[in-house]
This record gives structure tokens, sequence and C-alpha cells, in this order.
């Protein structure tokens, strides 16, 4: 779990800061990212999805708070899937990250992700 719980967090700190290096390292080569943001549908390889950040400016640039956590986690021998809170960019957005471990290393394999609007709730 420890391992997983870090991987997250080097996630967590690369995409707030813009580290492309950093979330390199957390994603298997071919994963892939799907979002739903309101009616916009967005799928992105793991390559497409480092320029999109590395483009952008960062959470970090736009002086917001690191404020994401992890939800849950659970692991099943080399697989697991965690729920996380990601609230930046103006957005509520909610991941959940499907791991595998592959060379005694996790990876994030696929990424799907959400924005919940919380004035709806």
């Amino acid at each position: 779990m420890e391992e997983i719980e870090n991987l997250i967090h080097t996630y967590f700190e690369g995409i707030f800061y813009g580290n492309t290096q950093q979330l390199k390292r957390c994603f298997s080569e071919n994963a892939f990212i799907y979002g739903a943001i309101n009616t916009c549908e967005y799928i992105k390889s793991a390559p497409e999805y480092m320029e999109i950040v590395r483009s952008r400016k960062s959470p970090n640039d736009l002086s917001e708070s690191l404020k994401m956590s992890i939800i849950g986690i659970e692991i099943l021998g080399k697989i697991a899937v965690a729920k996380l809170h990601v609230p930046m960019l103006g957005f509520n957005y909610y991941d959940y990250i499907s791991l595998f471990k592959i060379h005694d290393e996790w990876k994030i394999v696929n990424k799907i992700y959400t924005h919940v609007d919380t004035t709806t709730i």
C-alpha cells in the first residue's frame, strides 16, 4: 500500500507543479486517459497528456493550494485501483486510476476522471 500511496503523491505533485518528468515515472507508456467534463469527452495517450500538462500553467503557477487527496485504494495481487479527489484549475475533479505492478514497480495504466459540480449536489 505504501508504494502505491507514494506513487499517487508523486502523481499529485507532478500535475500540481507541472512536472512532466515526475508524471512520466508514474504512468505506463501505454496508458490512456479518459475524461468527461460537462458534455466534453477527453481521450489522450500518456504522451499526449504529458504534453498538455507541460504546455499549461500549473496550479502552483496560478497560486492554488495543493488540496488533492486519496479517497481509497483497493489492491488485489498485482492490480490496484484508487479513487482520488483532485481539485485544481477551477475544477472539482475525481480520478479513478488503475495500477499494475510491472517489473516489480507500480504504474498507472489507465486514468478516468470527471468534474463534479458541487453547486448541483
